[in-house]
Protein backbone atom coordinates (compact mmCIF):
# COMPACT_ATOMS: atom_id res chain seq x y z
CA UNK A 1 0.00 0.00 0.00
CA UNK A 2 1.23 3.47 -0.85
CA UNK A 3 0.26 5.73 2.04
CA UNK A 4 -0.88 9.31 1.73
CA UNK A 5 1.12 11.42 4.17
CA UNK A 6 0.55 14.83 5.74
CA UNK A 7 3.68 16.67 6.92
CA UNK A 8 2.96 19.47 9.42
CA UNK A 9 5.73 21.93 10.24
CA UNK A 10 5.90 25.72 10.24
CA UNK A 11 9.20 25.59 8.35
CA UNK A 12 8.83 25.07 4.58
CA UNK A 13 12.45 23.90 4.49
CA UNK A 14 11.80 21.26 7.16
CA UNK A 15 8.66 20.04 5.36
CA UNK A 16 10.68 19.67 2.16
CA UNK A 17 13.49 17.94 4.08
CA UNK A 18 11.13 15.42 5.71
CA UNK A 19 9.52 14.69 2.34
CA UNK A 20 12.95 14.13 0.81
CA UNK A 21 14.01 11.88 3.69
CA UNK A 22 10.84 9.83 3.21
CA UNK A 23 11.64 9.45 -0.48
CA UNK A 24 15.30 8.56 0.21
CA UNK A 25 14.28 6.01 2.82
CA UNK A 26 12.15 4.22 0.25
CA UNK A 27 8.71 5.27 1.47
CA UNK A 28 6.56 5.35 -1.66
CA UNK A 29 3.66 7.73 -1.10
CA UNK A 30 0.46 8.03 -3.09
CA UNK A 31 0.17 11.68 -1.96
CA UNK A 32 2.23 14.00 0.22
CA UNK A 33 0.27 16.90 1.67
CA UNK A 34 1.85 19.72 3.66
CA UNK A 35 0.59 22.15 6.28
CA UNK A 36 2.29 24.98 8.18
CA UNK A 37 0.35 24.53 11.43
CA UNK A 38 -2.37 22.51 13.09
CA UNK A 39 -5.19 24.61 11.65
CA UNK A 40 -4.02 23.99 8.09
CA UNK A 41 -3.50 20.32 8.93
CA UNK A 42 -7.09 19.93 10.14
CA UNK A 43 -8.34 21.54 6.93
CA UNK A 44 -6.31 19.04 4.87
CA UNK A 45 -7.56 16.12 6.98
CA UNK A 46 -11.19 17.18 6.46
CA UNK A 47 -10.91 17.30 2.66
CA UNK A 48 -8.31 14.64 1.77
CA UNK A 49 -7.81 10.99 2.68
CA UNK A 50 -4.62 10.75 4.75
CA UNK A 51 -3.04 7.56 6.08
CA UNK A 52 -0.34 9.12 8.27
CA UNK A 53 0.39 12.49 9.88
CA UNK A 54 3.94 13.61 10.73
CA UNK A 55 3.89 16.72 12.90
CA UNK A 56 6.29 19.03 14.63
CA UNK A 57 5.35 20.31 18.09
CA UNK A 58 6.37 23.97 18.15
CA UNK A 59 4.26 25.87 15.63
CA UNK A 60 2.18 29.04 15.73
CA UNK A 61 -1.59 28.78 16.01
CA UNK A 62 -2.58 25.21 16.73
CA UNK A 63 0.67 23.55 17.78
CA UNK A 64 1.54 19.89 17.40
CA UNK A 65 0.45 18.92 20.89
CA UNK A 66 -2.98 20.46 20.38
CA UNK A 67 -3.20 18.86 16.92
CA UNK A 68 -2.55 15.41 18.40
CA UNK A 69 -5.31 16.02 20.97
CA UNK A 70 -7.78 17.23 18.34
CA UNK A 71 -7.13 14.31 15.98
CA UNK A 72 -7.33 11.79 18.81
CA UNK A 73 -10.65 13.25 20.05
CA UNK A 74 -12.30 13.33 16.60
CA UNK A 75 -14.20 10.14 15.70
CA UNK A 76 -13.63 10.69 11.98
CA UNK A 77 -9.87 11.30 12.35
CA UNK A 78 -8.72 9.25 15.34
CA UNK A 79 -7.85 6.17 13.28
CA UNK A 80 -5.14 8.17 11.46
CA UNK A 81 -1.78 7.50 13.11
CA UNK A 82 0.12 10.61 14.16
CA UNK A 83 3.89 10.57 14.54
CA UNK A 84 5.57 13.51 16.23
CA UNK A 85 8.87 14.64 14.67
CA UNK A 86 10.62 17.01 17.06
CA UNK A 87 13.94 18.12 18.49
CA UNK A 88 12.46 17.84 22.01
CA UNK A 89 13.57 14.39 23.15
CA UNK A 90 12.86 14.71 26.86
CA UNK A 91 11.20 11.64 28.37
CA UNK A 92 8.42 13.81 29.79
CA UNK A 93 7.57 15.31 26.39
CA UNK A 94 7.64 11.97 24.58
CA UNK A 95 5.47 10.32 27.25
CA UNK A 96 3.01 13.24 27.24
CA UNK A 97 2.54 13.13 23.46
CA UNK A 98 2.07 9.36 23.47
CA UNK A 99 -0.53 9.69 26.24
CA UNK A 100 -2.36 12.31 24.15
CA UNK A 101 -2.65 9.88 21.25
CA UNK A 102 0.53 10.09 19.16
CA UNK A 103 1.45 6.64 17.86
CA UNK A 104 5.14 7.39 17.47
CA UNK A 105 7.84 9.92 18.25
CA UNK A 106 10.90 10.57 16.10
CA UNK A 107 13.65 12.85 17.34
CA UNK A 108 15.37 15.29 14.97
CA UNK A 109 17.96 14.83 13.59
CA UNK A 110 17.24 11.33 12.37
CA UNK A 111 18.61 8.89 9.80
CA UNK A 112 16.35 7.99 6.86
CA UNK A 113 16.51 4.31 7.81
CA UNK A 114 15.41 5.06 11.36
CA UNK A 115 12.48 7.15 10.17
CA UNK A 116 11.39 4.45 7.75
CA UNK A 117 11.58 1.71 10.39
CA UNK A 118 9.58 3.79 12.88
CA UNK A 119 6.93 4.65 10.28
CA UNK A 120 6.62 1.02 9.18
CA UNK A 121 5.95 -0.01 12.81
CA UNK A 122 3.30 2.68 13.18
CA UNK A 123 1.61 1.80 9.88
CA UNK A 124 1.62 -1.94 10.67
CA UNK A 125 0.05 -1.25 14.05
CA UNK A 126 -2.57 0.96 12.37
CA UNK A 127 -3.37 -1.83 9.88
CA UNK A 128 -3.72 -4.30 12.76
CA UNK A 129 -6.14 -1.93 14.54
CA UNK A 130 -8.25 -1.57 11.39
CA UNK A 131 -8.42 -5.35 10.94
CA UNK A 132 -9.52 -5.89 14.55
CA UNK A 133 -11.76 -2.83 14.70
Amino acid sequence: MKPSVLIVDDSPAMRAFIRRVLELSGVVMSECYQAADGGEALAVLRRSPVDLVLTDINMPGINGEELVKLIHADEQLNSIPVVVVSTDATEQRVAALLRLGARGYVTKPFHPETLRADLEKVMEAADDRRCRG
